[in-house]
């Protein structure tokens, strides 16, 4: 039998639910559905008490069900409007992703769904009370005295609650004596059965394989973790909860790649329902059912992913510019034939005078179709559609102080520690004109620490790191620290040499700091506001090499993508340290891996990596060869990278090397193949 669930229904998703009724259709749709006669007949009797109920889903085996309802909903800040005619529908199961430029009110709503901030306007449907959520905050206040341990056994409010009433009660059976013992012992027991009886002891044990999962101490205060490991223990304390409906705030922020698969395969499997904010494309592709668009007048709801809303925007955007220009041809037509209508309507109403009956009957009938064009003129200007607008956008356009000398970095035997803790041994690295660096591994390899290096910013305990003598470097740090948070935003580009007002404002306005908004200051921007100041800075420096530390991680998806456009004509070098892999696809041609202290080199670019670590994961028979010849690539390129010998016998070496590791790499690819 069809398990059925009754569920209270508030009055607000009654349009969305099919009053049942005894019928004959009714039951041959149940039996088309595989619903067996005894389900049925449950079914009818239920439905002469006019129960409402959604359809069967048939992928998620069970019923649709409404968990989250928002209609016509409006908010206004200091009179100004953030958005209004926001809509959305969430049903169980379904995997909801929210997308909105910086600014348009993301954040804002989801406050309003949790409760945090009151709507000026529309309605919110809860199936569930808000305290039964899982929640990822951007910014969640924490105790300072919450160890990690604490801060995920939370997120099980009635466990965490009992809990912490046992620990407590054990304190006082310590000291306790007569009828205070007995009453304490009394209570404990209570509280222990419940604790019992509820999978207290199981979650204990669940809490600690999620520590071990995430490879996070149990131990250490939440707020002296890192922004990753603040992520991990958000989505920790999810898991330790087990919420039907999950609301995360961008979770993808600070993760590093192998925290990022494991998240998107954990949502992919999750049972219940999630509404996500995120800017990370491939994550929003691998896991959105739908994609939610919300803009200052409201939403629009697409199916699939990130890749498809695209698709389907450009599709709607075509469709209307199509409709648009129709639409003015028509007019212009209806207006030149109102026109003419009309001048010889005049001509013969003059001709016609009161004694001319057939000039007059002529005038009348050109009055008449004048008239009828006018109201169709009327009607095509009520069903008018707007001209498409071009999509708002930062213009940049990075320049390069030409270099032609063809290494611009060399690392040298590189070794660095942070007191006693070693970061790098050995290291090596030759950065070159033209090179475009991707640097990957996981969080707390070492990945800024090598920027910093690169960039001069940190010194190497031993070892060399030798710039050329007339290297301009732009560096883009992660958290943002190098701008002035005193400064106002037009004062941090009137700080650069020959700048004036005037043009410090016309490049501001390009990045979207328009009028008064250029005299806030930087210590008030938002981080995505802080991030567009950091690349207008970038956008003067006329460097040869950029040296970016996730360059996009606070922008949102269309900034990204004209960021990512500027970086590929950029002609330049560069090395990118980025979780965006749609980034760093598009403007890499080497990666760095960092593991444990040591640099290894792929010679491609990165998707070329992403295959190759794809194929060497599931091929561990072929590994011998192609660490063989990812060997071989790596030498030939540090060969191609250096300096041709002056000495004629010298140079032939040089080619003679050249050419037999291109004769072995062919040999290798041949011997690959045939396997």
């Amino acid at each position: 039998m069809v398990g059925i669930n009754v569920p209270f229904f508030n009055p607000l998703v009654k349009k969305n639910i099919l009053i049942m009724r005894h019928s004959i259709i009714t039951h041959r749709l149940f039996v088309l559905w595989g619903f067996n006669h005894l389900a049925i007949s449950t079914l009818r009797i239920l439905a002469g008490r006019s129960l409402f109920f959604y359809l069967q889903n048939k992928d998620a085996g069970g019923f649709f069900m409404l968990i989250l309802k928002v209609e016509g909903l409006k908010k206004d800040w200091n009179g100004k409007q953030i958005f209004e005619n926001v809509n959305l529908e969430i049903n169980q199961r379904e995997r909801i992703a929210l997308l909105g430029r910086n600014g348009v009110g993301k954040t804002t709503l989801l406050g309003c769904l949790l409760d945090q901030v009151s709507p000026d306007g529309g309605k919110i449907f809860r199936r569930l009370p808000v305290k039964a959520w899982g929640i990822i905050e951007q910014h969640l206040m924490v105790p300072d005295t919450l160890t990690i341990r604490e801060f995920i056994q939370s997120g099980h409010s009635v466990l965490y609650r009992l809990k912490k009433e046992l620990n407590l009660l054990e304190g006082i059976l310590e000291y306790e004596k007569g009828e205070e013992l007995s009453s304490a012992l009394e209570r404990y027991s209570t509280a222990q059965e419940r604790y019992q009886s509820l999978g207290g002891y199981e979650w204990e044990y669940e809490v600690e394989a999620i520590l071990g999962r995430f490879t996070i101490s149990g131990d250490v205060l939440y707020r002296e973790i890192s922004g990753g490991q603040k992520t991990k223990a958000q989505l920790a304390r999810v898991m330790a909860g087990n919420p039907s409906f999950l609301l995360m705030d961008e979770p993808t922020n600070h993760l590093d790649m192998e925290t990022l698969d494991w998240l998107t395969c954990w949502v992919q499997t999750y049972h219940g329902t999630v509404l996500f904010v995120s800017h990370d494309r491939e994550f929003i592709d691998r896991v959105a059912d739908k994609t939610v668009e919300l803009t200052s007048t409201g939403t629009k709801t697409y199916p699939g992913g990130y890749t498809n809303f695209l698709r389907e925007r450009e599709h709607e955007r075509r469709e209307q510019d199509s409709l648009y220009k129709k639409q003015q041809q028509d007019k212009k037509k209806l207006e030149e034939a109102i026109s003419r209508y009309r001048e010889w309507f005049g001509k013969a109403h003059e001709a016609a005078g009161e004694r001319n009956p057939f000039y007059k009957k002529k005038a009348e009938k050109n009055r008449t179709r004048f008239r009828a064009k006018e109201k169709a003129l009327e009607r095509l200007e009520k069903e008018q559609v707007e001209k498409p607008k071009d999509l708002p956008g930062v213009h940049v356009h990075f320049k390069e102080n030409v270099l032609e000398a063809r290494q611009l970095v060399r690392i040298e035997d590189m070794e660095f520690s942070y007191g006693h803790k070693s970061v790098f041994q050995g290291v090596n690295i030759t950065i070159s004109r033209g090179d475009r660096l991707a640097v990957a591994g996981p969080n707390g390899s070492g990945k800024t620490t090598l920027l910093k290096l690169l960039s001069g910013k940190l010194q190497p305990r031993s070892g060399a790191v030798i710039h050329h003598p007339r290297l301009k470097i732009g560096y883009f740090a992660q958290e943002l620290d190098n701008l002035n948070s005193e400064d106002t935003i037009l004062d941090s580009l009137l700080r650069l040499p020959g700048m004036t007002q005037r043009e410090a404002r016309n490049i501001l306005a390009g990045f979207f700091f328009r009028q008064d908004e250029v005299f806030r200051k930087i210590s008030t921007l938002s981080m995505g506001e802080r991030c567009r100041v950091a690349f207008v800075i970038l956008y003067f420096s006329e460097a040869n090499l950029m040296v970016l530390d996730e360059p996009t991680n606070y922008l949102d998806v269309s900034t990204r993508e004209q960021i990512e456009e500027a970086l590929i004509r950029y002609p330049g070098a560069l090395v990118v340290v980025s979780h965006d892999r749609y980034l760093l696809r598009k403007v890499s041609n080497r990666v760095a891996i960092l593991n444990e202290g040591q640099v290894e080199y792929y010679p491609g670019n990165f998707e070329e990596f992403e295959n190759y670590f794809h194929k060497r994961t599931s091929r561990p028979a072929d590994r011998r060869i192609e660490d063989r010849m990812l060997s071989l690539h790596l030498k030939l390129a540090q060969l191609m990278a250096g300096e041709e010998p002056e000495r004629e016998d010298d140079r032939k070496a040089f080619y003679a090397d050249i050419q037999e590791i291109k004769v072995e790499l062919d040999k290798l690819r041949t011997d690959s193949r045939l396997k």
